[in-house]
């Protein structure tokens, strides 16, 4: 990973070159837990010291590690401050930035294998254990500075294609890396492009970016955008010039709001430098870009309903084929690719094709984001090669399961995706191997589950998503998903029976065989993969009664045991519907059927007490 953004990119613009670079995160996360008042902070120490002319305050995109923010980085020397607040800004700026000595109080709390804390990033494993390239600049430069892009080397690759090479040199570089797309099945992107390259000059033609990422816990889209947003645009360009496009649009979520006004601004500095409009690089190419805000429709991630839903309609899917490379958006050709597909796209021209399809796997080259999510210490943005294990992923870089629990599981894709099991913690993540198992890469969503989470539930979960947002058109997905909810949920509160998993999956089977777009082929493909790995579950769920893992509400049973039971009557006391009976200092009983398993008894017992079947 590169670190060294700030002092590099100012030097490289021959501007003020300043004694130290702060740089704080200022992607979704960080924002929602205040980083904008650790800048506010900053300013007004550095300014109570007269250090404004020293210091040079960055606020950046993401920069990954969301379970430590807010985020601070000092350069030189990457030293990395967690969880910073006001309070701690100031300690900062008296130690660090005055003192010369970093605060060691408020450092990343990492250990590195000598036992030491990991003072700076290229100490951490989080960060040394990736290989950033469609993350690059996220957490680097200033997303809001074009200067700053530039002097990175962005842009250069477009310069390029427009004055080297032909359009069709350009798609089989593409082709020639391997790259896949990244926001869902893995479909070739020089594949994509050359189905749409025909009859330049004499057809109108679009290039869309869909950036309408919407599965639960996925935010890898969402961190380019609001940390790279020019990799997009540059992108774009490149394959309006391969296919013969003059117009883009990049279709993003009005949910997000700091990733929509920083495309605003980039893009008008884009056009201000004239490499977004007309005759770029004074080649006589125009290419503009559009952005047009989604209302939050998961269904509108399916480029038939996203195309439907730039063109002004409701966001529904249309038969494929004829396939959007023939005819798309306002019917005519068009290709579609995903925010992390085009952010790789420059960086393939600016290193060769070698370098790209050497990272990864024969089939999946590259690498790949993923948003950790879930049980796990390091939530946050990662970016491997494909073919890391799924072990590494969680253990290395995400810092393991807390609280010394088990790892369990990890869900892939979302929505659409499966459940990896323990039994495959060493599986090499690419496209292959998880479809292998019956999951899919997805957008690059990885919620990560322990001993504590019960499957039958997680199934349930993403499946009451799909039914929520399916747009209903056809009856397989519209009817056939609630249907398989409905038994579902009468599993998860105790009133299954046995031939309710052969109407599950034979229910699953049909939905994928019959709807019209991908939300509804894939929807079944978390009920399948728990049923294949954790079928024990759902048995113990509707033949013993029980949730093994504690989850369902309507299986559990809270019984205090007698010989341990000090009759305290703290339990009692917490109870809200007063089903804990018992006078002090003798035991106490839990009647069952005022219960309502909301589990206050168990926290507040002192003498482990009280247990749950």
């Amino acid at each position: 990973m590169r670190l060294d953004g700030a002092a590099a990119v100012t030097e490289a613009n021959g501007v003020q070159v300043h004694k130290y670079y702060v740089l704080v995160c200022g992607g979704t996360g960080c924002t929602s837990n205040h980083s904008g008042e650790v800048v506010e902070a900053l300013k007004e120490q550095l300014g109570k010291h007269g250090l404004e002319d020293d210091v040079k305050i960055i606020q950046t995109g993401c920069q990954g590690l969301c379970a430590k923010g807010p985020v601070v980085v000092v350069h030189p020397g990457a030293v990395y401050y967690e969880e910073v607040n006001p309070k701690k800004v100031e300690a900062i700026v008296d130690e660090h930035i005055i003192g010369g000595v970093p605060a060691d109080d408020y450092l990343l709390k990492e250990e590195t294998t000598d036992g030491s804390p990991a003072k700076t990033m290229t100490e951490s494993d989080f960060y040394t254990k990736q290989e950033r390239i469609a993350l690059r600049n996220c957490g680097v430069i200033d997303p809001e500075n074009i200067d700053e892009y530039i002097a990175t080397g962005g842009y250069e690759a477009l310069g390029r294609c427009l004055t080297e090479m032909t359009p069709d040199e350009v798609i089989q570089v593409v082709m020639d890396s391997g790259i896949r797309g990244r926001g869902g099945a893995g479909f070739p992107t020089g594949k994509k492009w050359k189905f749409a390259s025909g009859d330049r000059g004499n057809v109108q033609k679009y290039v869309c970016c869909n950036a309408d990422e919407g599965d639960p816990g996925a935010f890898m889209d969402r961190s380019i955008l609001e940390g790279d947003p020019h990799s997009v645009f540059e992108a774009m360009a490149i394959a309006g010039y391969a296919i013969g496009a003059d117009q883009g649009y990049i279709y993003v979520r009005a949910e997000y709001p700091i990733a929509v006004n920083r495309l605003e601004i980039a893009l008008k500095q884009a056009r201000e430098y004239g490499l977004i409009g007309k005759d770029i690089f004074g080649t006589g190419f125009n290419f503009d870009i559009d952005l047009r805000l989604g209302a939050g429709a998961f269904v509108c991630g399916e480029e038939t309903a996203l195309m439907t839903s730039i063109e002004g309609n409701r966001g529904e899917p249309h038969p494929r084929p004829p396939f959007p490379a023939v005819k798309g958006l306002f019917g005519c050709p068009t290709i579609l690719n995903n925010v992390e597909t085009y952010a790789n796209i420059p960086m393939i021209f600016s290193k060769g094709t070698e370098w790209f399809s050497s990272l990864g796997t024969e089939q999946s080259p590259g690498t790949k984001v993923f948003a950790l999510g879930g049980k796990i210490n390091n939530t946050g943005l990662v970016e491997v090669p494909m073919g890391t294990t799924l072990r590494n992923v969680v253990e290395n870089i995400g810092g393991g399961v807390p609280g010394g629990k088990k790892f369990k599981a990890a869900q892939t894709g979302g929505p659409s995706g499966g459940c990896i099991p323990n039994t495959y913690y060493d599986i090499p993540i690419d496209f292959e191997n998880l479809k292998n198992i019956g999951c899919m890469m997805g957008s690059g969503g990885l919620i990560v589950m322990d001993e504590d989470s019960c499957m039958v539930d997680i199934a349930k979960f993403f499946l009451e998503f799909t039914v929520s947002e399916s747009c209903g058109k056809c009856t397989p997905c519209r009817v056939g998903t609630k249907r398989m909810l409905e038994i579902l949920t009468r599993i998860t509160e105790g009133n299954g029976e046995m031939d309710d998993i052969d109407k599950l999956e034979e229910l699953a089977k049909l939905v994928q065989g019959n709807s019209l777009c991908g939300l509804g082929q894939t929807a079944p493909n978390p009920v399948l993969s728990t049923l294949r790995f954790f079928r024990d579950e759902y048995v113990a769920h509707i033949k013993d009664k029980t949730c093994p893992a504690g989850v369902c509400k309507k299986l559990l049973k809270y019984t205090i045991i007698a010989e341990k039971c000090k009759g305290c009557t703290l339990c009692a006391r917490n109870c809200p519907v007063d089903a804990i009976s018992g006078t002090v200092k003798t035991p106490h009983v839990i009647d069952s059927a005022k219960c309502i398993k909301c589990g206050a008894c168990m926290d507040n017992c002192r003498f482990g007490a009280i247990v749950r079947k």
